[in-house]
């Protein structure tokens, strides 16, 4: 029910109840003044005829002429009124009316309270007809939030059934357009994984023949094959790790593990890329601090960050930092490098994208996937510049409740 409708009708019934109780009011207060003008008169009238019994003839005659004159005189009060003879006498009208007043308070005051009564229930009617409209329509789209929506009923026509129908319409809308989403990425999923499966078959042949040809002493063809495999292998690795993700058929074992040793065993699987190239990691130990991650798949993570590094400032030392509040875990890993373009930062993520420093043989999946396997543990991840200089990727993962 929209505002201005609400309005007009609550004045509409306003208007109503108010007519009701000053109707009944007056029905019940013109009733009881007759009454007491009636009883008024019966007792002067007794009391003259206790005192002189031979009055009787000339009070009918009064009695009668005054009635004579009010009906000619109805509704013109104030043409034929005599001399007020009872203030010449001393007397005002409250010597008479007894409990009147009190009896006309009493019904006003009955009237109104009915009046307003009537007012604030019809109102708290509305309102909670309206609530309960509003609730059942948030309820509705909590069960949409959760996937269990149940088709709408059909409901009495009101103020609220074009919202239902859009509600309904909008929500039939999303459902299809997320089935639609979702086997999208069900066949994207299942194209990269075939990829990858077919990259691992001409993998394992290289492998064979590599292991024969360094049986056989041929040189210099192992080491650059041996080079390529490689490269081959990471990506088949990296394809699969996405395909995965994007299925939802990786499951996180998710356990409370030490930052510091995160970082040591992410840094002592590079060992070999440090050694080739010069560079080093510094870890520096800031306490026990933990978080509730999966220990493999958030290590190769941090691994695709180092290496980022490494290769972006050979020869250079990566420093890490890791610090805790009560919000999230942070940890920054940094080079001592020129750092990123500032107009390729927001693409850094995006997969299969290669800046304009990406090294040699750079697949552009590393970044890609860090970045899926940390959000999808209740983290995220931002790239940005060191003030100093550097390249540095900073990670928060926020704490759960049960954490």
């Amino acid at each position: 029910m929209n505002s201005r409708k609400s309005a007009q009708i609550i004045c509409l019934f306003v208007i109503a109840v108010s007519l009701i109780a000053v109707s009944l009011s007056v029905m019940l207060m013109s009733g009881r003044y007759g009454r007491l003008q009636y009883d008024l008169i019966n007792d002067i009238c007794g009391e003259i005829l206790e005192r002189k019994p031979e009055a009787g003839e000339e009070i009918s005659a009064a009695l009668k002429e005054v009635a004579e004159r009010k009906k000619q005189n109805r509704g013109n009060e104030g043409v034929a009124r005599r001399q007020d003879v009872l203030a010449s006498l001393g007397y005002r009208v409250s010597d008479f009316s007894g409990n009147a007043f009190w009896w006309e308070l009493f019904s006003g005051g009955a009237g109104f309270l009915a009046g307003n009564f009537l007012f604030l229930a019809a109102f708290l009617y509305l309102n909670r007809r309206e609530a309960g409209r509003i609730q059942a329509l948030a309820d509705y789209l909590e069960q949409v939030n959760t996937g269990n929506a149940p088709v709408l009923s059909a409901r009495r026509e009101d103020e609220f059934s074009k919202l239902e129908d859009e509600i309904y319409k909008t929500v039939t809308f999303l459902y299809q357009t997320r089935d639609g989403a979702v086997q999208a990425k069900n066949k994207f999923a299942d194209q990269l994984s075939n990829i990858a499966h077919q990259i691992k078959t001409p993998i394992t042949a290289i492998s064979l023949n590599l292991q024969r040809m360094e049986g056989e002493g041929v040189r210099p063809y192992p080491a650059q094959i041996q080079k390529q495999l490689m490269r081959l292998t990471h990506l088949e690795e990296a394809l699969l790790g996405l395909a995965r993700l994007d299925s939802g058929a990786l499951v996180f074992d998710r356990k409370k593990i030490d930052v510091y040793t995160l970082l040591v065993l992410a840094a002592e699987n590079l060992q070999e890329l440090l050694l080739q190239s010069g560079s080093s990691v510094e870890i520096p130990e800031q306490g026990e601090i933990a978080v509730t991650a999966d220990l493999d798949w958030t290590m190769e993570a941090i691994m695709n960050l180092m290496k980022n590094c490494v290769e972006h400032h050979a020869g250079g030392t990566v420093h890490c930092f890791y610090d805790q509040n009560p919000l999230y875990t942070e940890i920054l890993i940094w080079d001592e490098g020129e750092g990123f373009i500032r107009e390729e930062i927001p693409h850094l993520f995006e997969r299969f994208y290669r800046g304009q420093r990406a090294v040699e043989g750079g697949i552009g999946i590393g970044l890609a996937l860090a970045r899926e396997l940390i959000e999808r543990q209740n983290g995220t991840i931002r790239a940005k510049n060191m003030p100093e200089g550097g390249a540095c990727f900073e990670i928060h993962f926020y704490c759960r409740k049960e954490d």
